[in-house]
């Protein structure tokens, strides 16, 4: 059973590094972090890359629009110094909200851009001259990208959900960001991967199924009521307030009641129908949830399942109660 750590500097970063740190001594292979529209993640990795030792380090979702790829593959060439060859890009497209909204830059073919995005970053860290066409980015000049490598290739994961950007994810990635993803299904998700690496130049590559992993312990008392709350709660914001990808993902995998009934009870504005919709089962299937015990065994069912590395929600608390808490997950 591999863990990661989806750890973001809180409202005190040295406490975030603290845990990071504990993490990376009880044996979290991975630690990331997303970025949407607050701050940036980049310092805060490279924080992390100098104050650990062995820990692979990354970023959970990037959107391709904000940053060229060429200044992607600067800031990770940096890491890969300061991490000496630990670091892992993690790519999505994000969503027209953000892109254009906050970033103020067209929303445009998000597969076709990060299939480009790929390309570029992957010929950069391999010291490769730059000539590229496509059509998004187009280089003529064969700039290269000099730094102290200890590798010619970062590992490329991509927070991909629909069967187009599964497939392509198999062709151009190494590792997957499943969000809300079945627990049953990982092994359908890594078939569509292969069909994709199928027409890659490498069509037998291994790749990385990483799933976001929301685990609330259970311990018997009136609190347990409020924690199903919040766990209905983290599915039902995605169903109806982050686009049509989660939902039709969702329903694709055999929800379709209960994304039609959140959905409807959400149409008319009645946030506890909507929630309250959202099944024991459906959380059971996309969650982890239960007795500190029970959350060891659906941790470890999960990776006979398929999850290679399942990416944990850092908890709120001080570095002591993640230790505690970490620890019994891993006893």
């Amino acid at each position: 059973m591999r863990l990661g750590l989806l750890a973001g500097p809180e409202n005190d970063w040295r406490e975030s590094l603290e845990k990071v740190k504990i993490a990376e001594e009880l044996g979290v292979e991975f630690v990331a972090l997303g970025e949407a529209w607050g701050k940036s993640i980049i310092p805060w990795l490279a924080t992390i890359a100098t104050n650990t030792t062995k820990i692979q380090i990354g970023s959970s979702i990037l959107n391709t629009y904000s940053r060229t790829p060429a200044a992607i593959s600067q800031e990770y060439a940096m890491l890969e110094e300061l991490s000496e060859g630990r670091m892992i890009l993690g790519l999505g497209s994000s969503g027209a909200n953000v892109v254009e909204h906050f970033h103020g830059v067209p929303f445009e073919k998000p597969l076709s851009r990060i299939r480009e995005y790929v390309e570029v970053f992957n010929t950069l860290i391999a010291g490769e001259k730059l000539n590229y066409e496509g059509s998004f980015f187009q280089m003529s000049r064969g700039f290269q990208l000099h730094y102290n490598r200890t590798r010619n290739k970062i590992p490329v994961y991509i927070a991909a959900i629909t069967p187009k950007s599964i497939r392509q994810t198999g062709e151009i990635a190494d590792g997957i960001y499943p969000i809300h993803w079945p627990r049953g299904l990982f092994e359908d998700l890594r078939s569509s991967l292969k069909e994709g690496a199928a027409s890659s130049d490498n069509p037998d590559k291994e790749f990385t199924i990483a799933p976001f992993t929301k685990i609330t312990v259970l311990d018997g008392s009136q609190d347990d009521d409020e924690k199903w709350l919040e766990a209905r709660g983290l599915i039902h914001h995605y169903v109806n307030r982050m686009g049509v990808f989660y939902w039709q993902m969702l329903e694709r995998n055999g929800f379709e009641a209960e994304v039609g009934a959140s959905r409807a009870a959400w149409a008319e504005r009645d946030r506890e129908t909507s929630v309250l919709a959202i099944s024991d089962d459906m959380v059971r299937e996309c969650q982890v949830i239960g007795s500190t015990e029970d959350v060891r065994a659906q941790l470890q069912e999960r990776s006979d399942l398929g999850a290679d590395v399942q990416m944990l929600y850092m908890p709120q608390g001080t570095p002591d109660e993640f230790r505690t808490w970490l620890s019994n997950l891993t006893a």
